[in-house]
C-alpha cells in the first residue's frame, strides 16, 4: 500500500502540520514503510500469547479513604495569613485598579 501525497497532506492537516512539497514526498515514503511493517506484524500468530498491559509487576498503591472531621476553624485559618485581616477577611491587593 503506497500512500499518495494527497493522503499525506490530509494526515498532516489532521495533525495541524504545515509540510513543504519536499517533506510530503519524504513522509509519503516513510509512512508507507511504517504501514508495510505493521502489515508484516499483523501476520504474526498471537493466538497463544497471553495479553499483557503491564510487564514490570508494579502496582498502583491505593489507601482507604478516611473521613476526617477535624476541620480547621475560620479563626485558625485567618491566623495563618501573612496578609492583614480586616472584618474577618484577608485583605489582598486589588487585581484591577
Amino acid at each position: 500500500m503506497q500512500l499518495s501525497q494527497e493522503q499525506v497532506r490530509h494526515i498532516a492537516k489532521l495533525a495541524r502540520l504545515g509540510l513543504s512539497d519536499d517533506e510530503v514526498k519524504k513522509f509519503s515514503t516513510q509512512l508507507t514503510n511504517i504501514l508495510q511493517y505493521i502489515e508484516i506484524l499483523n501476520e504474526v500468530d498471537t493466538t497463544s500469547v497471553e495479553m499483557t498491559n503491564q510487564v514490570t509487576g508494579l502496582k498502583n498503591v491505593m489507601r482507604d479513604d478516611v473521613i476526617n472531621n477535624d476541620w480547621t476553624t475560620r479563626d485558625e485559618l485567618l491566623g495563618c495569613s501573612e496578609l492583614p485581616v480586616e472584618r474577618d477577611q484577608i485583605r489582598v491587593k486589588p487585581a484591577i485598579e
